[in-house]
């Protein structure tokens, strides 16, 4: 599967965001999907996951009430909708598909190659 991440932007503190990531191949609705970023000098880190179908997400301790993951299968299509953004939210996000649920970016087969989210006054 192919991945194509969009959204990304300069925003204020406060401010909000919505990336996509589109897909293509089939099944999208089979794939666990991801949202990972990577800030400049650090590692890459977790941010949401969702299941298949949709029916369970899952944030890492620093997004959770503020982000939140979804996706539509009939678009082929996850999203990450980004609320209250902060300065440290500033990296670049990728999305990933993968088949089992998890935290960690090597159980993830696919990514796309990133969006840029810049958080500055």
């Amino acid at each position: 599967v192919q991945l194509q991440a969009s959204g990304g932007g300069l925003v204020q503190p406060g401010g909000y965001l919505r990336l996509s990531c589109a897909a293509s191949g089939r099944p999208f609705s089979g794939y666990v999907m991801g949202w990972f970023r990577q800030a400049p000098g650090k590692e890459r880190e977790f941010v949401a996951r969702i299941s298949g179908s949709g029916d369970s997400t899952y944030y890492a301790d620093s997004v959770k009430g503020r982000f939140t993951i979804s996706r539509d299968n009939a678009k082929n299509t996850v999203y990450l909708q980004m609320n209250a953004l902060k300065f440290e939210d500033t990296a670049v996000y990728y999305c990933a598909a993968g088949w089992t649920p998890s935290w960690r970016a090597v159980n993830y087969d696919y990514w796309g190659q990133g969006t840029l989210v810049t958080v500055s006054s």
